[in-house]
């Protein structure tokens, strides 16, 4: 399967730090794992081209690059001659700019990927007690997770018939510590959050300000509002 455009995408998150390539039409060939420095290629890709499309993205300035593509030659300094100070090495303008700061085109990120990826974590944590967990229905947190990702590919498909003059982002992540808001929608009518929970075969009230599921009350709508008013001082102080 060969694919003429291919883009490559960094992720950063939850400890992770991957370069993600995929096809203009959105189909994946894998991923690099940038910490262990390990390419997992999607069964049937083309191989060749997801490494000819990693080394395009280093070429181009992409960050990281492999050391042996970044780190450049080191000049041997001469032996100083007795009685007389070492040479100065000049340093190279652009050497003392900090570096860039890696960032991520949200439009890419896909409904439910940050509680997909906390959902695989848990997994991999422990994969047997996962395996019998969901096997006998057990609650756990993997599977809160999971539950929670397929709530929210269920609001995006939603989503979807607001039409062309609303845009969408999905799983954006807010601050340094994992959060995130499932999704964020902006148009005509202004930029709104939303918070989505999926409880499958529960009994759920809502009423003004209360949210119940199963006689139980929940703090959805605070924790609603509060996400949208931390959305709307980031936004603010990027855009006045």
């Amino acid at each position: 399967m060969t694919h003429d455009v291919l883009i490559v995408t960094r992720w950063v998150r939850y400890g992770h730090d991957r370069l993600y390539v995929k096809a203009a039409d959105g189909t994946e060939l894998g991923y690099r794992d940038n910490k262990s420095g390990v390419n997992h290629v999607v069964a049937g890709a083309d191989g060749e081209a997801f490494q000819a499309a990693l080394a395009a993205y280093w070429a181009g300035g992409g960050k990281p690059a492999p050391e042996t593509a970044m780190a450049p030659a080191v000049p041997r300094m001469p032996r100083p001659v007795p009685g007389t100070l070492p040479p100065v090495v000049p340093v190279a303008p652009e050497t003392l700019l900090p570096p860039e700061k890696p960032w991520t085109d949200l439009s890419l990120a896909r409904p439910g990927a940050a509680a997909r990826d906390r959902a695989l974590a848990k997994r991999g944590e422990a994969p047997v007690k996962s395996l019998f967990a969901r096997v006998l229905g057990v609650h756990t947190e993997e599977r809160a997770w999971r539950i929670g990702a397929d709530g929210e590919e269920l609001v995006a498909a939603q989503l979807q018939r607001l039409g062309p003059a609303w845009k969408t982002l999905h799983a954006v992540p807010v601050g340094d510590h994992g959060s995130d808001i499932d999704h964020v929608i902006v148009g005509p009518g202004g930029v709104y959050t939303i918070n989505t929970k999926n409880h499958p075969d529960a009994s759920v009230w809502a009423g003004g300000n209360t949210v119940m599921v199963n006689g139980a009350k929940t703090m959805y709508v605070r924790n609603s509002r509060f996400e949208a008013r931390r959305a709307a001082d980031l936004l603010t102080a990027r855009a006045g």
